[in-house]
């Protein structure tokens, strides 16, 4: 089994990892366009399909987006850290290869994780990362339900325990009024009561 420096390591040379986060395992890279498309033809993603930048803070995220500073910082202020993927506007068009056929959005995650986990993330600051499962597979909630072929094109892999195995919820803050893309760890109606009528323009 690999350890904390091995991720590092890994994600620092544009390899890909598994990495226990604070919902599922996930499939991870530095956030680079060709460490990205190894990723996703790894897992089978359809091609367009959007992927999250997952950052270790959200101080760290404003540093990566200072664009979302203001009404958006605002409403991820209200949710970060915690299970939940934020689609906000991409008015910079940054990590054009993470946006998929909305290059004017852009998905983040802070995860609300702690142990080996956090600490790679804090080590280097920021990744890339889906669940670590065939496109369509379950998700997988502990080591053993990250498929075989997934583990084998990997460079790295952290155990992190049994996870709760319910993916993030992910929230479109980029109209007037949010909306739930799709539901996770957090329930629709009790996520769209925390982000309130704060929702980014």
């Amino acid at each position: 089994m690999s350890s904390v420096e091995d991720l590092v390591a890994a994600i620092e040379a544009g390899e890909l990892v598994v990495l226990p986060t604070d919902t599922v395992y996930g499939l991870a890279c530095a956030p680079e366009r060709e460490a990205v498309e190894a990723l996703s033809a790894l897992k089978g993603r359809p091609p367009g399909q959007p992927l999250a930048l997952v950052v270790a803070s959200l101080d760290r995220l404003l540093e990566l987006i200072p664009e979302l500073r203001g009404r958006s910082e605002a409403v991820a202020r209200r949710l970060l850290p915690g299970p939940y993927t934020l689609v906000f506007p991409n008015v910079a068009r940054r990590y054009g290869w993470l946006t998929g056929i909305r290059p004017e959005t852009i998905g983040v995650r802070v995860p609300a994780c702690d142990g080996p986990g956090r600490e790679v993330l804090e080590r280097v600051g920021a990744v890339v990362a889906t669940s670590a499962n065939r496109h369509g597979d379950p998700d997988p909630r502990a080591l053993g339900d990250v498929p075989a072929e997934i583990r084998a094109g990997v460079a790295a892999v952290l155990d992190g325990g049994e996870l709760p195995g319910v993916p993030s919820t992910v929230l479109d803050l980029t109209g007037e009024e949010p909306r739930v893309l799709r539901e996770g760890a957090v329930p629709a109606k009790e996520a769209l009561a925390r982000v309130g009528g704060q929702a980014s323009a």
